[in-house]
């Protein structure tokens, strides 16, 4: 059997008895025959090397994941994230700057997908029609609630998507505002879904990729706040470089946008 490690927990680290956080620990299955460090954040990756040394007197070790650079392949459920996790595609097209998907994944390609309910895709309305639509055929057979957290590009929203999210049992949807560019489309997409009947207080999300170099609180506000008016509830992102560093001083201001319930009580009028 093979034990996936993870230097860090998150909300959709495994939690089976294969998967462990940081080194081993007093209790390890004996029929463990590999050990996979799967690193997310390059700011980890020293800690990865650590752990490969802790793991090495266990079984032969590897260190993979998006921080290494390294393609992800196909997705299997359950492996390096929760089950009901679901990723079926990865790459895009876009050769957006401050993003790393595409110089490690790639241009966008379709895999053969598996039963979920949170999509994680680095960009599935980039992906063809039909797989979009085989991608809701699936959907719309999960006993849960369906969350896109993978983050929807505003500019690739079709009618006909949103008439296929009007057919699904959808919690929320996250789209992304992180460049000047994204904006018109966000407003257009905001519009049309708020027309199909879906709530900015249940429904609509936007990540907003803030303290970026050159980037200010007062643009930073003006974006998050251009966001809630499109009609989406505002998700600050705040950048981080390589090693993981983030400006202390956006940290206090990221947290004002980062709790819905606040956001919306706030939007009254003392955010702005």
């Amino acid at each position: 059997m093979i034990a996936r490690v993870f230097p860090r927990e998150t909300k959709l680290t495994p939690t089976d008895k294969y998967a462990f956080i940081g080194g081993p620990t007093e209790w390890i299955p004996s029929d463990i025959t590999e050990v996979m460090i799967s690193v997310a954040f390059t700011w980890d990756m020293s800690r990865a090397e650590q752990l490969a040394k802790l793991w090495g007197s266990i079984a032969p070790v590897k260190i993979g994941g998006p921080a290494t650079g390294m393609r992800g392949e196909e997705f299997t459920p359950g492996m390096f994230l929760k089950p009901g996790c679901v990723i079926t595609s990865r790459g895009c097209d876009n050769r957006c700057p401050h993003c790393s998907v595409w110089a490690r994944e790639g241009n966008l390609r379709e895999l053969p997908i598996t039963d979920g309910w949170n999509v994680l895709d680095d960009n599935l309305l980039n992906c063809s029609p039909d797989h979009i639509s085989d991608v809701f055929s699936m959907l719309r057979k999960q006993k849960e609630r369906v969350v896109f957290t993978g983050g929807l590009e505003p500019a690739r929203l079709q009618d006909w998507h949103i008439d296929e999210m009007a057919k699904t049992r959808i919690d929320r949807m996250y789209f992304a505002y992180d460049t000047p560019d994204d904006y018109e489309p966000l407003v257009i997409a905001g519009r049309k879904l708020l027309e199909a009947g879906y709530t900015q207080s249940h429904h609509l999300y936007a990540y907003v990729l803030i303290g970026m170099p050159g980037d200010t609180f007062d643009a930073a506000k003006k974006r998050l706040l251009q966001t809630w008016d499109a009609g989406f509830v505002p998700y600050a992102m705040l950048f981080r470089d390589e090693r993981g560093f983030q400006q202390p001083s956006w940290e206090k201001f990221q947290r004002r946008w980062l709790r819905p319930m606040i956001i919306r009580r706030c939007m009254a009028g003392v955010m702005r």
